[in-house]
């Protein structure tokens, strides 16, 4: 027998004699112990030429959490099928999730999360159609895709739903259509549906559910007119808030048969809206953000050209995702003349925006009492600059026209050449090269003059339009040059035609898209 002293007794099993060169103990006796048993978290056996023998844990060893068996089930025993289907269910249902919610988080507008909202809901909830109407409060409520200015009522957005279905459902009374019961939870309705109208709905994980809306007898009878018209026979809605209590909108999901989400489906809808929801607050307070920037910069730039003998001017303005500081300017001058200008102020955001604003105010004024010298107008803008602004630098570009001789004379600070572009010729005009306005203690240089023919265009473009080829500055212009020369003959006669030709074939496909360029554009055309 083993010399073994322990306080607790050791079963020795599976000793095979074959392989030990040994005697066999049939069993070793209890063992028993007069003072108290020390507490062991797991078994210490003697290992007996490298066989591990297998044996159960003690009773003191506490169970793993994570693997728990129940108490009826013998330890190491299969589990029961109910048991492996729950855990499969949740590893299926995280696993959607995340799908979903990456799905969802790749939108960058607010339409498209909506829309992308509505189609995980109807996968979640096993519905087909659905819609979202959100609040004239929330943030991008009134805005479109590009951050546009819209009516300030209800935008709904609908899933699998002609805009005539959406017109017909809007028709139903607010106190029995289930989307806008959630719009208006906590309010007492009038009429038919005014108790469920006061249905607490401010958990995501809540909703309203209305299974079989033709025998629903506390609907309104327009409602269930539209059910049966357009064919849904129940509708489950739930509200869009965020978790500091920003209040979306409202969705609803509607089902071609009476039925009813059960508990999982809605816990797994409440779940997804928590991170879509939120994205989508997100994505409205940026376009909110983005339509503002874009009503305060189209009011700092000219509402219209001006109308002047013997020019015809065309202009396009293209401005990146968070706004930047490009302008540009055409303005009559005493003696039938006329001023150009376009320039630039590094950098973008609000305050960009408004140290624009300020500088093409400043330049007007300056045009206006000595436009006849462009030398003179860029230096006291420079001067004005460098002492309001230090920090800030910028470029320009300022011709004084004469339209009854053709002749123009300009000076630019730091700004790209402008091209004339014409059925003979396109080429740069040779302007002296300067540093940013802001960028020296003096800014002074020399102007170009030059006449054009008639036909002949001058056209003038800010570097942004040149940075977003992504070429080298000398290859981007050349590219430029080349999309002049090969406009065709109408785009000669017609500034419009031009403008547009060269933005197309210098920013073709997505380099012409906005969204992806911090980079504005700016192009000015003046045909003599």
């Amino acid at each position: 027998m083993l010399d073994i002293e322990s306080p607790v007794c050791v079963h020795v099993v599976a000793l095979i004699a074959e392989q030990h060169d040994m005697g066999v103990c049939d069993a070793i006796g209890p063992v028993q112990v007069q003072r108290k048993p020390v507490l062991m978290t797991s078994p210490r056996l003697p290992k007996v030429a490298g066989i591990q023998p297998a044996i159960s844990p003690p009773s003191q060893t506490p169970p793993s959490a994570s693997g728990a068996a129940p108490a009826d089930r013998a330890p190491g025993s299969e589990r029961a099928p109910e048991e492996r289907g729950t855990d499969s269910d949740r590893i299926s249902d995280l696993a959607s999730l995340h799908e979903l919610t990456t799905a969802v988080v790749r939108t960058e507008a607010l339409d498209s999360a909506l829309r992308e909202t509505l189609r995980a809901g109807a996968s979640l909830l096993g519905a087909r159609r659905g819609l979202i109407a959100l609040d004239p409060a929330a943030p991008g409520a009134g805005l479109g895709a590009g951050g546009a200015v819209g009516p300030a009522s209800e935008r709904t957005i609908g899933l699998g739903l002609e805009r005539a279905d959406l017109g017909q459902i809007e028709t139903v009374p607010r106190s029995s259509a289930a989307y806008t019961r959630v719009l208006d939870c906590g309010a007492a309705g009038d009429g038919e549906g005014a108790g469920a109208a006061a249905r607490p709905c401010e958990d995501p994980a809540e909703g309203i559910a209305c299974p079989d809306i033709a025998t629903d007898e506390d609907l309104a009878p327009r409602h269930r007119e539209v059910a049966a018209r357009i064919g849904y026979a129940a509708s489950y809605a739930v509200p869009l808030t965020t978790d500091n209590g920003t209040r979306l909108g409202a969705a609803v999901w509607l089902y071609d048969e009476p039925t009813e989400p059960t508990a999982r489906q809605r816990r797994l809808l409440g779940s997804y809206l928590r991170h879509a929801t939120e994205h989508a607050a997100r994505l409205g307070e940026l376009a909110r953000t983005r339509g503002e920037m874009a009503t305060l910069r189209e009011e700092l730039l000219p509402s219209s050209l001006p109308r002047v003998a013997g020019v015809t001017l065309a202009v396009r303005h293209r401005t990146g995702p968070r706004g930047g500081g490009d302008w540009y300017d055409a303005l009559p001058l005493p003696e039938r003349a006329l001023g150009l200008a376009v320039g630039g102020v590094t950098g973008s955001g609000p305050a960009v925006v408004a140290a624009m604003g300020r500088l093409r105010a400043s330049l007007r004024a300056y045009a206006v009492m000595e436009g006849e010298d462009p030398v003179a107008v860029l230096s006291d803008l420079e001067l004005l600059l460098r002492l309001t602004e230090p920090a800030r630098s910028a470029t320009a570009l300022f011709a004084y026209a004469e339209p009854a001789g053709r002749k123009i004379l300009l000076a630019g600070a730091g700004h790209c050449p402008p091209l004339i572009v014409g059925p003979r010729r396109v080429e740069p005009v040779e302007t002296a090269l300067s540093a940013p306005l802001g960028m020296l203690a003096c800014w002074e240089a020399p102007s170009a003059e030059v006449t054009l023919s008639e036909g002949e265009t001058l056209l003038c473009y800010t570097d942004g339009l040149l940075h977003r080829t992504g070429d080298s500055m000398d290859r981007a212009f050349a590219r430029l040059r080349t999309a002049a020369a090969g406009a065709p003959r109408a785009a000669h006669e017609d500034p419009e035609l031009l403008v547009e030709h060269v933005l197309r074939t210098v920013l073709p496909g997505p380099l012409a898209d906005d969204r992806d360029h911090p980079e504005d554009v700016v192009v000015l055309a003046a045909r003599f």
